[in-house]
């Protein structure tokens, strides 16, 4: 599903060259989950633009379900995201001026499923928001935001979903709910999982982990601990 090959990512400074990705190269097969931790600037969040086609690498490829994505110009990696690939974000990016309903119709609507509607009220049902359907981003707590992100992530049904910390600026209750949400989601939808997280159980939680550290990327060893487990299947 995912293919990366000796992937790096330089920026040049007036002072020096500043690389910030060297060498990365894994391959996951559909359906599985994959953390990527590493200290703050170690680079991840760069990574995950680039296996999302959202940013370029200085050199090496990435293909997404076998379309490289350094072959394919800016309408036909839109093209790919809109068709194969969900986003979750610390940050959210729910379209504020909309309500959580029409948040989540929006993929369907661009994709021109005439039951969007109802897609997106099961959906939000699925997340425990049907009583918050009407409400604006605004209205919604931080847990609220990032449930409503996940159901219009999955709206799509896509192959393979990036998360950015999708729990990073949650509590722990209501990171716990996504953890659990975003496992479910994958077991059901057969869907890939790629997230960035400095949330150690999450990492724990995923069937493969990664460590990115002054721009090499290594795989850990995941204990599957009793916590992890738990987090897989439901915290």
């Amino acid at each position: 599903m995912l293919y990366a090959q000796h992937l790096a990512k330089h920026i040049i400074t007036p002072n020096a060259r500043l690389d910030i990705l060297r060498d990365v190269n894994f391959h996951l097969k559909a359906g599985e989950s994959m953390a990527i931790t590493g200290a703050s600037g170690s680079g991840k969040s760069t990574l995950l633009s680039i296996l999302a086609g959202l940013d370029t690498p200085s050199s090496g490829q990435v293909k997404i379900a076998g379309h490289s994505l350094t072959e394919l110009d800016e309408e036909a990696r839109a093209l790919l995201r809109q068709n194969k690939i969900g986003f979750v974000f610390q940050s959210f990016h729910l379209i504020p001026a909309l309500n959580a309903l029409d948040n989540v119709m929006l993929p369907l609507e661009l994709k021109g499923q005439k039951n969007a509607q109802q897609q997106a009220l099961d959906l939000l049902a699925r997340v425990g928001l049907s009583q918050r359907s009407e409400h604006r981003p605004v209205q919604l707590s931080g847990g609220e935001q990032q449930r409503v992100a996940i159901a219009r992530a999955f709206a799509g049904q896509p192959e393979i979903l990036f998360a950015d910390e999708p729990t990073g600026n949650l509590d722990q209750l209501s990171g716990e709910t996504i953890i659990k949400l975003l496992f479910e989601l994958n077991q059901e939808q057969g869907t890939t999982l790629v997230l960035v997280t400095h949330d150690h159980l999450l990492a724990q939680a995923c069937q493969r982990h990664f460590y990115l550290d002054q721009g090499f990327l290594s795989e850990q060893l995941n204990e599957f601990s009793a916590d992890a487990s738990a987090a897989r299947s439901g915290c």
